[in-house]
């Protein structure tokens, strides 16, 4: 499934065929290096990438969104890296005009520590991981700056993506070099161990 998703009508009838298809069949195509997985919130995707990055060889950099939770209520989420930094992406007690529903976007952390850990991965890591390009981190112009570079360079990455219709986002799942696999409830543990073969080749 490469290329691009130009509206919801497009993404839905994509997503549709992905799940009614086995994996295999869907990713035996010719694929770019990007892999990146779009669905629904909390479906699984940064499950995914974990586990296929935990099968990997080779190192990979780059970094994760992880909820922050306070009293069992979500207040916000937070930017970790393999290697172990830290930062705030997003809080309800952030007070900043670029906001995402009730969460303030701290797009010093994004930068400091999301955007550097991509491009360090780029230049120095086997994989690259991005989670996710979302309506947060597309407020950064050096995050889209860093994708970009990312996508055009001769790592592998795997990433996810906003299932919503974005100009940047989708100019970015039109490039020929990746593929978007849509992540359904139905295929999400057959994905890994298949993303994972697919990455050794």
């Amino acid at each position: 499934m490469t290329g691009g998703i130009p509206s919801n009508e497009g993404l839905r009838r994509v997503l549709a065929e992905f799940a009614k298809s086995s994996i295999c069949g869907i990713l035996n195509i010719s694929m770019g290096k990007t892999i990146l997985l779009t669905g629904r919130p909390r479906v699984g995707k940064t499950t995914i990438i974990k586990d296929v990055v935990g099968r990997l060889p080779g190192q990979a950099g780059g970094f994760y969104t992880e909820e922050i939770r306070e009293r069992g209520q979500r207040q916000g989420f937070k930017i970790v890296t393999p290697d172990g930094q830290e930062g705030i992406l997003a809080h309800v007690s952030i007070k900043s005009r670029m906001r995402v529903s009730k969460y303030g976007v701290n797009l010093a952390d994004l930068e400091s520590i999301g955007v550097a850990a991509i491009r360090e991965a780029v230049a120095h890591k086997d994989y690259v991981v991005i989670d996710e390009i979302g309506k947060m981190e597309l407020f950064s112009q050096a995050f889209k700056d860093a994708v970009w570079e990312a996508v055009h360079s001769d790592k592998p990455v795997l990433g996810t993506i906003t299932l919503r219709p974005h100009p940047w986002a989708d100019s970015v799942k039109a490039l020929p070099q990746v593929t978007i696999i849509g992540v359904t409830e139905a295929n999400r543990d057959e994905i890994p161990s298949q993303i994972s073969d697919l990455l050794e080749q």
